[in-house]
């Protein structure tokens, strides 16, 4: 399968789940930038061919990278403008940060597992995309230090909207996130924060995602909170 044929894979998709999520299409922007970023160098190199799959792939570690589709309707629900500043929780494979990464001012991106962290981030030199920060951590915790976030994205489920991801979006932002069990069913979820910080949520569809772990991460016999 080429790129072009993964677009129309999405396209496809969109119109399937339109009755779930209310779109007839996504942003031109955010298929412009799916069209453009390549897939095929964020999977490991013997699953390269099956790259532009509608599918989820595994990416080591017992990590994956998502399905193209979610990808875009997660980037497309999030709404994002030039200006802003995404945390993205879950680097995994770096594909979702590449893709939030050219459609808005500056990503962070928190990974839980350090091998995955090396690679991402090499892999984000080598391409150019330097619009994007890495650091080692709990998700759950966010990255306090560069809060308020405009957007945040969570790409692994978990079991209740963390409050320190909550405290961390700007008032007027917005977070996507699945919820639920890994074994259970698994809710996307939208969150908004107006500008008096009332939150309010809507389920868009269902999905599966590997779970967010919320341990204190070890690296070279430290602690990370």
């Amino acid at each position: 399968m080429t790129i072009d044929k993964m677009i129309n894979e999405i396209i496809n998709e969109v119109r399937y789940t339109h009755s779930l999520t209310g779109k007839k299409k996504l942003n031109d922007n955010v298929m412009k930038v799916m069209a453009n970023t390549p897939r095929e160098l964020f999977v490991p190199e013997y699953l390269r061919d099956l790259a532009f799959e509608n599918g989820p792939l595994p990416i080591g570690h017992g990590q994956s990278i998502s399905q193209p589709y979610i990808v875009a309707l997660m980037t497309d629900i999030l709404e994002l403008q030039v200006d802003h500043t995404v945390l993205e929780i879950g680097t995994g494979s770096g594909y979702q940060a590449a893709i939030l990464s050219s459609l808005c001012k500056k990503v962070y991106t928190v990974e839980r597992i350090n091998e995955l962290n090396v690679i991402s981030k090499k892999r984000f030199k080598e391409l150019g995309y330097d619009n994007i920060e890495t650091r080692v951590g709990n998700g759950y915790e966010g990255w306090k230090e560069h809060a308020p976030y405009d957007r945040i994205i969570v790409t692994a489920a978990a079991q209740h909207i963390p409050a320190p991801l909550i405290k961390q979006l700007k008032p007027g932002g917005r977070l996507v996130l699945p919820i639920g069990h890994m074994s259970l069913h698994q809710e996307l979820i939208v969150v908004n924060k107006d500008h008096n910080n009332k939150i309010t949520t809507q389920s868009i569809l269902g999905v599966s995602f590997v779970p967010l772990i919320n341990d204190p991460v070890r690296k070279h016999g430290v602690t990370i909170h």
